[in-house]
């Protein structure tokens, strides 16, 4: 891999560690649909403006159906699904179930791509699977249908990013990947935007929470996703899946360091099955290796 991806890799993995952070402190004050409406809403029309200040052309008119289905799948629902399990899951939870991203990957590659599920590949998904069952063990958090239920939704949020990655690695090539992080995300904040009267925000908004809000939004949407569309269309949705190795210990770090939780030897043990099963899904075959 090139150094300057190298470097997006790691850039990347700084700040998406970072997000699930601001997600756990933003939530109780703005509620699980204001957080991830504003989180895209706000990135989208900031990397729009960019485009229209530095007159970059992307081509909406024909691809919007396309940005419309990525913002929906890619970034609205995990971003909701996200936001609902914070209600219960502390942010080192978060981050280590999001890093089921590849495995289910591997499974929807398969189906869709016909890509081989190999024995290693089936033994990183089980290492996976034991892992996630470590960790909904692992405490400090006391398991009820809740918290179940915000595994559950975190898990899929880990597979919409599996299938959207997969969808862009099948058909998503002609697309720009500087202008899908844009129109995919402004797309995704306006079709969050009906179910606000739902859920009014709980309050209170304080200055904290709006810096905040705007530093999820912003850089944790806004610039990281420029660096993952990139990462894609440079080295391929797999290889840019290997952040999700860097993810587990750098978000325990932060919830340690920023909201004092607790980080427990079964999380990672958690983690570490987590990761196992990751690299072994990732690992190209004795074929891939020799060409």
């Amino acid at each position: 891999m090139p150094q300057a991806d190298i470097a997006r890799l790691l850039a990347l993995a700084m700040i998406w560690s970072l997000s699930f952070v601001f997600i756990r402190v933003l939530v109780p004050a703005l509620g699980p649909v204001w957080v991830p409406m504003l989180r895209a809403l706000v990135a989208g029309i900031a990397l729009v403006a960019w485009f229209a200040v530095i007159r970059f052309d992307a081509d909406v008119k024909r691809n919007w159906r396309d940005y419309v289905f990525i913002g929906f799948l890619n970034c609205a629902l995990p971003f909701a699904l996200f936001a609902f399990a914070a209600i219960h899951l502390p942010a080192s939870y978060l981050v280590i179930l999001n890093a089921f991203t590849p495995l289910f990957a591997a499974v929807v590659g398969a189906a869709w791509l016909d890509e081989r599920l190999t024995v290693g590949k089936l033994a990183g998904l089980a290492a996976g699977a034991a892992g996630v069952a470590l960790v909904s063990r692992a405490g400090p958090i006391k398991i009820d249908a809740a918290v179940a239920w915000s595994m559950a939704a975190s898990l899929g949020a880990a597979l919409c990013y599996a299938v959207s990655g997969t969808w862009l690695k099948k058909r998503g090539s002609r697309l720009n990947p500087i202008a899908a992080a844009g129109w995919s995300q402004l797309f995704a904040g306006l079709e969050l935007l009906p179910i606000l009267p739902f859920a009014p925000a709980p309050g209170p908004i304080t200055p904290l929470i709006v810096a905040d809000m705007l530093a999820l939004a912003l850089v944790c949407s806004g610039v990281a996703y420029l660096l993952y569309f990139r990462l894609i269309a440079n080295v391929g949705p797999t290889r840019a899946m290997t952040v999700t190795f860097l993810l587990p210990a750098l978000g325990m770090m932060w919830g340690a360091l920023f909201l004092d939780e607790t980080v427990t030897l079964p999380m990672l043990g958690g983690a570490l099955l987590i990761i196992a099963g990751t690299a072994a899904v990732l690992r190209p075959s004795p074929q891939a290796r020799t060409a």
